[in-house]
């Protein structure tokens, strides 16, 4: 038989394989049973060549059909519709073969659904499981017969899916623990596992070839399939249903079919979404339900290699990749290649027992599914949109279209839709089903696998812009780089969202898994979390920093997908940075943080090695961001602003380190897109601008630095335009730099300040239209700022100054002024103040050098401006409008200075003042004339007020020291003092404007208004307390008057007289100390400046002009004078003050200066007025401190400054009344009156009103004024003496001027003289009395001469006996001389009297008769008086002939005898003067005779005393003189008296001889000689009579 059935079967196989197109029909039905036949007999060998036979014929069959339809190929015939199923032979339209292919096919589905074959006659047995695999491998090798030919399509519609369907229902109905246990061939209850993997080894190949022709039917199996996944199917049925699901997820355009036809349809089931849903469901209920009725005794836990104790420990060598989640451990085997779908069980086609499944294995088959069906679709999705693009970008390049009408190409919203509902359908269960897996894996490469799927499903979401399923995946990943539990609340609330989303897969949930696995991963870093939960430490797995690298791999590649996950992505990123450790440095990079965060962090050296990688990668995320296009880039700006925001709020209240991750990737995000900064430069600066007001300090620094460091990069980036054309750009860059003044913490603006320093290094050159912005910035400083801050902002300043000026635009020139003016103001540092005065001063000489273009550069402006203006009808704002631009520049500079001038430093005030006024010395020719109205009245005079009111409130306290160990000079130690030197500063600064701008000043309209506003302030400083400021006002009141020192060379003035033109007199100009007043214009130039063309002289109205000004002046000189020599009124207990000397010196060395401008008008009011003010000033005491320095020693006779100066007052004054006309000649007697009161001060010392010599004591000026008689009396003597010289001169000049005569000056001058006469050895210095004579003389030789021509007039009468009483007082003085008083003195003061009598001889007595007969008897009484000896008894012996005056008295009597017989007598008046000289006379002998006697012969033996003796003898000559001059004389001109008298001696004479003396008796011998001549005998009465 075997031999027979080989034979047979070969012949069968030969038979077909050779003569193939010949078998058919029935003999082929017959050769088919004949095998299956073969196929089924007892015998192995057989039956297992048989069934080869089988396969082998019925692929032949087919194959034949195959070659049939080819060879028909070209001839197209209509196939005719298929009719229903009525017939099922209707076949008559296929050919031969086909028609056999047709047939076996068909019985082949009626044997495996137990009925009775059509065709295959004979067949007495078959097995489903046979029947099965033919009907697969017939479906598999030759799906195009199906597809081409209706009826073979009609076949597997009607045969094989009915087929299928019912031999499913057993598993369909089965649940485990209730089936019945027959396993027969015929259909029973329960699932049978070689029937029910070949039917969905079936299904997968109906689904695969024949999908597009069994839709419907196709739903039911896809849905039978998802039910055989379900958690009370038995395992095996669970896996092989799950292979099979494989199959189908490597498959992704089958995938998109199901999704179209089912998903997308209205009232379909959603397959698709419910096989994903189902895997997922699948995976997770073998975490659940662990090996729930598994029959296989092989699957419990632990017997698979490696158990869990081996994967749990982690410390094990080689550990087994596997799951594990809430305790249940899940192998995972290597089950097939990524892509391909190898199936196991679906395999065993030769087993009939269900095998048992290996733990894990179901887990690892649904996992490759997973991951395989997550990249199908994404690969296929992807490759289809990158393809459109492709497309669309080469249709826009072919005809480029406006963005608003690109429109998307026809095909792709249908497209676009199918996308989208595929992900729509899949994302969630595939992220529940990934999520738990994530979380579930111990092995890196799953782990790396998930995150893969889980990565690309986020990207492919991204790009199709499904905004929930991007965030639910990016949310999923993050979560997984967290440690567990990880409070962060952005994750929190969107899985929120998402685990409200429950699926229902039919009837069964699946519900979103949270992490939860403390799994055994190995911890690779310990780090401080950076959310407020969980407290202490966190721990990070290999695996968290795995999905690290996954996210920031995300972040990398499809950055451009994320818009707002953005947000989820760096929020996670921040808070693993922070975690493990990571700081900004440079530029925003990220790098390892050094240990000072505490022992807080600590790393493995594994993690060690990544983190530099980690590091670089962050960094080049950033950098990537410059390929992001504009909108994605606005999200990722976003995204990270308010992280930062978040990181602020956190930071908020404790001094925790904050999080600068978000900060520091601004700053590289924003470094990296330099090109386009545009359009993120005002977010991301307003939000670094919040950032720096943040009371955190380490979070500020970190603002600060990336805004600084943004603007820098950006204002050295290349940008295209530059920007230097491109000025929005420029000042948009430049705003935030100046937003950052508005902080108020130090550090911030130290970042500022440091940044501005940088960028004027760097770009300074280039800044244009930038600067206002630049110097805002350094000029924002407050005194509230520290030190360090104003320097850091005034290093900015000095480098602009010395660098910038020339290439800043000039409009910012005056914000130049204006900061350098803030940093003079700033109390904080002096020496900055100081320097920054000093810049002002570099300022103005720039202005000065580049004043032409400056000038026509903001003209240009200003025009601009003005055109603005009028277009917008407003008048322009510009300070000091309308001067020109240019000169409202130096108004501002004035203006600043000025402010500076009153600052309450005493170092700031000075060198501002100075600074200003050399300012104005130096550059004032640059102003127009109509600004120096400004000038005067806005800058100058408003300066001086200022000045002035805080001088006279400033606090009189003593200040201590300067601050730091500087010691205070007692001038300056209050400040009062220190105001007032500011004062003084002030004052003459403003006055040398005046003096050196004198002829520019007065073309203004209201110079005489200025002049007298100036005189007022002088005026007010002059009559300050305070002797410094007192003293200045004159000397600025010298100034303007042109003189800087007084003349004293009164020679020069006489030459100069009063007839020059006022012009030329202020011309006479001396430098005076310290800085010269260099006149660049010559006289006549100025002249010519100021005259015009006209002629050299002043128009009349000029004069008139200055003289009104002069007069001013004089006012103000007298009320100064007045106010200041006016003596305290009350009692001397009070506090007074007294003017020092070198004030009224100055004061009264003013006069002459000013006299020359006012002599013209020069009344004798003024003159009175005048001499108020010299006797006042002479009279005002000096203070004892300063006497050592003003009074002479008592040796000299020298006169102090002061009077030195009245008396050159008088002087100047007198000269030009010497030159002037008639008229000004009324003035001398006043001249004389002053002259003369002076000259009292000799011996009466003028009295300061109630003053005594007693001490003024004022402790306010530390001032001590005494006048002490002895210092009065050293201190007026010489004045005194030097005026009486003065009059004595005047008076020699003046004698015969009317006035004089008719003001009975000499008269006035005698009657002064009277009293140091009088005094004589009483005055207070004995040179006076003497001068006092000489002086008297010296008149009178002048004056009596005078006296006797206006004798008629009697002008001289009330003279004479004023004359008389002085000489009387003088030559017969009350006063003793001093007892130690030497003989030479003695002799030498009695020749003065000698010379007095001398005087009366030659210039009274000759002219008696022209002179008053009082006045002669009174001379000649004198005379006599002065002739008799006078001894005073206190002499001694010795001295006693001296003492007598014996010379003085020889005088006087040979001046009385000289005038006793005078024969020139001509006049009754003559005459009678010699009678009286000889009555006289003759009395006097006879008393020195009768003396003589008397005291001879008292003496006795004693000799007299030579003095009397010498006396005596005297008498005796002159007797004899007189007798001989008797004898000579005509006896009518003798009066009869005298010969009664002559007589009368004779009988005293005789009583002499008795003397012993022989001088005497020598005398006394030629005395009574000539009597001889006398003796006649008497004549009759009667003749004498007649006679």
């Amino acid at each position: 038989i075997v031999s027979a059935v080989r034979a047979d079967q070969w012949l069968v196989e030969m038979m077909l394989l050779t003569t193939n197109t010949i078998v058919h029909d029935e003999v082929l039905s017959k050769a088919i049973v004949l095998c299956f036949r073969l196929h089924f007999t007892k015998d192995n060998i057989t039956n297992n060549t048989a069934a080869a036979t089988v396969r082998q014929v019925v692929t032949v069959v087919f194959e034949r059909m195959v070659a049939e339809d080819e060879k028909f190929k070209g001839l197209t015939e209509e196939p005719p519709a298929v009719q229903g199923n009525s017939n099922r032979r209707s076949v008559s339209t296929l050919r031969p073969s086909a028609k056999d292919a047709y047939m076996l096919f068909q019985d082949l589905c009626q044997l495996v659904n137990a009925d009775a074959p059509y065709w295959l006659v004979g067949m007495t047995e078959m097995t489903r499981t046979f029947g099965l695999e033919l009907l697969e491998s017939v479906l598999n090798d030759f799906p195009e017969v199906f597809l081409q030919h209706q009826e073979f399509s009609f076949l597997l519609k009607e045969r094989v899916c009915p087929l299928v369907i019912k031999l499913f229902s057993p598993n369909i109905k089965f649940r485990q623990g209730c089936g019945s246990s027959a396993s027969s061939p015929a259909p029973v209850e329960k699932p049978y596992f070689p029937i029910c993997m070949r039917l969905l080894r079936v299904v997968s190949v109906l689904i695969k070839h024949f999908y597009s022709l069994l839709v419907t039917e196709c739903e039911i199996f896809l849905s039978l399939l998802v039910k055989f996944l379900d958690g009370e199917k038995p395992q095996w049925l669970r896996a092989v249903a799950v292979e099979s699901v494989h199959r189908l997820c490597v498959q992704p355009h089958l995938l998109r079919s199901f999704c179209q036809s089912y998903d997308m349809k209205q009232h379909s089931t959603k397959v698709f979404r419910d096989i994903v849903n189902a895997l997922g469901s699948f995976i997770q209920s073998l975490f659940i339900l662990p090996s729930a009725g598994n029959t296989s005794s092989t699957s419990t836990p632990g017997s698979a290699q490696g158990g869990p104790g081996a994967a749990g420990a982690g410390g094990g060598l080689i550990t087994q990749a596997a799951f594990e989640y809430r305790g249940t451990w899940i192998p995972l085997m290597n089950v097939s290649v990524q892509g391909s779908a190898k199936a196991t069980y679906l395999e065993m086609l030769d087993k009939v027992e269900p095998p048992s499944i290996p733990e894990g294995y179901a887990m690892s088959v649904a996992f490759s599914a997973l991951l395989d069906l997550v990249r199908g679709i994404t690969s296929l999705i992807e490759r289809e949109l990158s393809k459109q693009e492709q497309e669309a970008a080469m249709r826009e390049e072919a005809e480029p279209v406006s963005p608003p009408q690109r429109a998307r190409c026809p095909q792709d919203p249908m497209a676009h839709e199918v996308w989208e509902e595929m992900v729509n359908a899949c994302w969630c269960g595939l992220l529940a089903a990934l999520s738990l897996l994530l979380d579930a894996s111990t092995d890196e490469a799953a782990t790396e696998n998930i995150l893969k799927a889980e990565l690309s499903m986020a990207s492919l979401c991204g790009r199709l812009g499904l905004v929930t399923p991007r965030d639910a995946f990016i949310t999923a990943i993050c979560k997984a780089s967290l440690p567990p539990h990880y409070a962060l609340t952005i994750l929190s609330s969107n899985t929120a969202n998402l685990s409200n989303k429950v699926y229902s897969i039919q009837g069964q949930s699946v519900q979103m898994v949270s992490p939860s696995s403390e799994s055994h991963q190995q911890v690779v870093a310990v780090g401080q979390p950076l959310t407020a939960q969980p407290q202490g430490t966190v721990m990070l797995t290999a695996k968290n920093i795995q999905c690290m690298r996954t996210l920031l791999n995300l972040a990398h590649c499809h950055g451009g997908y994320l818009g707002t996950s953005w947000q989820l992505v760096l929020a996670t990123l921040q808070h693993l940075v922070w975690i493990l450790g990571l700081k900004p440095s440079v530029g925003g990079v990220l790098k390892p943080g050094r240990a000072v965060e505490g022992p807080s962090t600590v790393l493995t050296t594994a993690v060690m090695t990544d983190l530099p990688v980690i590091s670089n990668i962050l960094s080049r995320l950033f950098e990537s961001s410059q390929y992001l296009d504009d909108v994605s880039l606005h999200h990722l700006i976003n995204a990270l602003c308010s992280l930062s925001m978040e990181a602020m709020e956190m930071a908020y209240g404790n001094n925790k380190e904050p999080s600068l991750f978000a900060v520091a990737k601004l700053l590289e995000t924003g470094l990296v897109n330099m090109d386009r900064i545009e359009i993120l430069w005002r977010p991301l600066t307003a939000h670094l601008l919040e950032v720096c007001q943040h009371p955190n300090a380490r979070m500020r620094e970190w603002g600060a630095e990336a805004i600084t460091s943004l603007i820098k990069a950006g204002l050295s980036f290349k940008h295209d335009p530059p920007l230097s054309q491109n000025q929005r750009l420029q000042l948009l860059l430049l705003n935030p730099l100046k937003e950052l003044s508005n902080v108020l913490h130090a550090d911030i603006r130290q970042k500022q300040l440091e940044c501005v320093l940088q960028i004027l290094q760097n770009q300074g050159d280039t800044l244009g239209p930038g600067w206002p912005l630049v110097l805002g910035v350094i000029g924002a400083i407050r005194n509230d700022q520290g030190e360090s801050l104003i320097r850091t902002a005034f290093q900015c300043l000095q480098l602009v100054v010395t660098d910038f000026l020339p290439t800043m635009p000039c409009m910012c020139l005056q914000i130049v002024v204006d900061v350098a003016g803030s940093f003079g103001l700033q109390n904080q540092e002096l020496n900055i103040s100081l320097t920054s005065i000093g810049l002002l001063w570099n300022i103005s000489d720039y202005f000065f050098q580049r004043g032409e273009a400056i000038t026509e550069e903001l003209e240009r402006e200003e025009a601009v401006l003005l055109r603005q203006a009028q277009d917008k009808g407003e008048p322009l704002h510009r300070p000091f409008h309308p001067a020109p631009p240019f000169d409202c520049l130096w108004l501002c500079l004035y203006a600043k200075l000025g402010e500076l001038c009153v600052d309450p430093r005493p170092a700031v005030r000075k060198s501002a003042g100075q600074t200003m006024f050399s300012t104005i010395a130096a550059h004032g020719t640059l102003l127009q004339p109509p600004t120096w109205n400004i000038v005067v009245w806005k800058v100058l005079f408003h300066l001086l007020d200022c000045v002035r009111k805080s001088s006279t409130t400033a606090d009189k306290e003593k200040i201590e020291s300067g601050g730091g160990n500087i010691l205070i000079h007692h001038s300056r130690d209050t400040a009062e003092k220190q105001w007032a030197e500011t004062w003084v500063l002030t004052l003459a600064g403003v006055a040398r404007i005046f003096n050196t701008r004198r002829y520019l000043l007065q073309q203004l309209g209201d110079f005489f208004k200025a002049w007298e506003v100036l005189l007022d302030h002088i005026q007010s400083a002059a009559l300050s307390k305070n002797n410094e400021v007192s003293l200045a006002a004159l000397k600025s009141f010298q100034e303007i008057l042109q003189l800087v020192t007084p003349i004293k060379d009164t020679d020069k003035l006489d030459a100069l007289a009063m007839d020059v033109p006022p012009v030329l007199m202020e011309s006479l100009q001396v430098s005076g100390p310290g800085r010269p007043l260099v006149r660049s214009d010559s006289l006549a130039e100025r002249l010519a400046q100021r005259y015009g063309a006209q002629p050299s002289l002043p128009p009349p109205g000029e004069e008139l002009d200055d003289s009104a000004l002069w007069w001013s002046a004089w006012n103000t000189w007298y009320r100064i004078g007045t106010e200041c020599t006016r003596p305290p009124s009350g009692g001397t207990d009070k506090l007074v003050f007294v003017p020092s000397q070198p004030f009224l010196t100055a004061l009264i060395q003013i006069f002459p200066a000013l006299y020359q401008h006012i002599a013209g008008g020069f009344s004798m009011e003024d003159l009175k007025k005048l001499g108020v003010i010299l006797h006042g000033a002479v009279s005002v005491p000096i203070s004892s401190d300063s006497s050592p320095f003003i009074l002479p020693s008592y040796t000299e006779a020298v006169l102090t400054s002061l009077q030195e100066a009245v008396l050159t007052a008088l002087d100047v004054l007198q000269k030009a009344i010497c030159v002037g006309s008639e008229n000004l000649q009324v003035m001398y007697p006043a001249i004389f009156e002053q002259l003369l009161l002076f000259v009292e001060f000799s011996c009466k010392p003028p009295q300061y009103g109630k003053m005594e010599t007693k001490h003024v004591a004022n402790a306010k000026y530390n001032q001590v004024s005494l006048c002490p008689a002895e210092w009065v009396a050293l201190n007026y003597v010489p004045f005194a003496e030097q005026s009486l010289e003065v009059v004595v001169d005047l008076y020699h000049k003046t004698a015969c001027h009317k006035a004089v005569i008719n003001e009975k000056v000499l008269q006035n001058i005698i009657k002064t003289l009277r009293i140091p006469l009088g005094l004589k050895y009483a005055c207070p210095a004995e040179s006076t009395w003497k001068l006092a004579v000489s002086s008297l003389l010296k008149v009178l030789s002048i004056g009596l001469p005078v006296a006797r021509q206006q004798a008629s007039s009697g002008k001289f009468d009330t003279m004479w006996p004023e004359l008389a009483n002085a000489f009387e007082d003088f030559l017969f003085t009350k006063s003793t001389p001093p007892d130690n008083l030497s003989i030479q003195e003695f002799q030498r003061n009695e020749a003065v009297d000698v010379q007095v009598v001398q005087l009366i001889s030659t210039e009274i007595l000759p002219f008696a008769n022209f002179i008053p007969k009082e006045f002669v008897g009174r001379i000649m009484s004198m005379l006599n008086k002065g002739s008799i000896h006078s001894q005073s008894s206190s002499f001694t012996e010795a001295e006693m002939d001296i003492r007598m005056r014996e010379e003085f008295s020889k005088v006087c009597f040979e001046t009385l005898l000289q005038f006793s017989f005078s024969n020139k007598v001509s006049t009754p008046q003559e005459g009678y003067i010699s009678r009286m000289a000889l009555s006289v006379l003759l009395q006097r002998a006879q008393d020195v005779l009768r003396r003589y006697v008397e005291d001879q012969r008292l003496s006795g033996r004693c000799p007299l005393p030579r003095q009397q003796v010498t006396e005596i003898i005297f008498v005796l000559k002159a007797i004899s003189t007189l007798m001989d001059s008797l004898k000579k004389t005509q006896p009518e001109n003798v009066d009869g008296n005298v010969w009664v008298q002559v007589i009368a001696l004779y009988p005293t004479l005789v009583e002499c001889i008795t003397c012993s003396s022989p001088e005497v008796s020598s005398a006394l011998k030629d005395a009574l000689g000539p009597f001889k001549d006398f003796m006649q005998p008497p004549v009759s009465k009667v003749q004498n009579g007649e006679s």
